[in-house]
């Protein structure tokens, strides 16, 4: 997909989506005008045009939203870098089968465009590794991203 702009997540693309990704997502802050930059792990690709995400209820990523919808994603994966840019909206919060207050986030995909570095890849991914209970964090995991599925 080198140098090409898509209006849609790629096979490839929609795939890293269907589990738990290191992803980052940029947004403009509602108080200072100025770029937000959040790690998220818990996206999911509900279809080639749509990515749903949670973040904590709490989050200063629901009011830059509400302020200025368009955002950006931006993963590694397939030796390479990717911005998948569009509007997000707040479409819902989460049920009672998930033991935390997480809004869910709906991005519809308006650009997906590679931005690797001429004459480069990436060679290795990044991997993440939970810092609390391991059971713990796979049953939150598992919660949030059926929760995702649903929306």
């Amino acid at each position: 997909m080198a140098n090409r702009v898509e209006d849609h997540l790629t096979p490839g693309l929609y795939e890293e989506f269907l589990h738990e990704r290191f992803v980052q997502l940029a947004t403009v802050d509602a108080e200072s005008g100025g770029t937000n930059i959040a790690s998220l792990s818990w996206v999911h690709a509900k279809d080639e045009s749509t990515i749903i995400f949670a973040v904590d209820h709490r989050s200063r990523i629901i009011q830059n939203i509400e302020k200025q919808p368009l955002c950006s994603l931006s993963i590694i994966a397939g030796g390479s870098t990717y911005s998948i840019s569009g509007k997000a909206v707040v479409a819902g919060q989460s049920t009672a089968d998930v033991p935390i207050g997480l809004s869910i986030i709906r991005l519809d995909i308006a650009e997906v465009r590679d931005v690797m570095f001429y004459g480069a890849k990436i060679i290795t991914e990044p991997a993440f590794a939970k810092t609390y209970d391991e059971q713990a964090a796979r049953n939150l995991d598992q919660q949030v991203m059926e929760e995702l599925k649903k929306h």
